[in-house]
């Protein structure tokens, strides 16, 4: 079922431009439910606890959000197939790189296909933080998926403190991770 919904919004992505892989109309939408703003984030007691996944990655191992307690993290759903998942990832890589003791990104891969070459992919990429392949349960514990690429920016304490559907500019990125690392 999700296959199916990510392949029809990946074609109407396609018919809509690089933002990502979605409607126009669903991206604006998107945009103004971000829970960020440039003056404050919303009240602690408002903001949603990220679910504690555990995805396999794409080297065998096991990886749960709680292993990277008091860091700021960035879950990135993306697909090898999606044109602006993959511009977004040299920003993700500079961004792993920027941030590195404070900042992990996770990018949780939604290839059903194609989960075969997302090692390869992300090895010719030079994909410099953990891939997982996703599961039916993760995409459903962060409230669905609208389009892909879908990232998801998560507190030191484990808040959801904002969320993207399409192409996120590397310096929205940069803003939200200093402002958390501020707090």
């Amino acid at each position: 079922m999700v296959y199916r919904v990510l392949t029809v919004l990946f074609v109407i992505g396609l018919q809509f431009g690089a933002l990502g892989c979605k409607s126009k109309a669903a991206q604006n939408e998107s945009m103004n439910n971000n829970l960020f703003t440039s003056e404050s984030f919303m009240a602690e007691s408002s903001l949603k606890k990220a679910p504690n996944f555990k995805l396999q990655t794409i080297d065998g191992k096991t990886l749960q959000l709680s292993d990277f307690k008091n860091k700021v993290v960035i879950v990135d759903f993306w697909a090898t197939w999606c044109p602006p998942c993959r511009r977004g990832i040299p920003d993700l890589i500079a961004l792993q790189n920027e941030f590195k003791k404070d900042l992990v990104v996770i990018g949780i891969s939604v290839d059903r296909d194609t989960r075969s070459s997302v090692a390869d992919f992300a090895r010719k990429q030079g994909i410099n933080y953990p891939i997982c392949y996703f599961t039916d349960k993760v995409v459903d514990d962060f409230g669905g998926i609208e389009g892909i690429p879908t990232s998801f920016i998560i507190d030191r304490k484990g808040n959801i403190v904002d969320s993207h559907v399409g192409l996120v500019d590397k310096d929205t990125y940069v803003q939200t991770i200093k402002q958390l690392l501020k707090k």
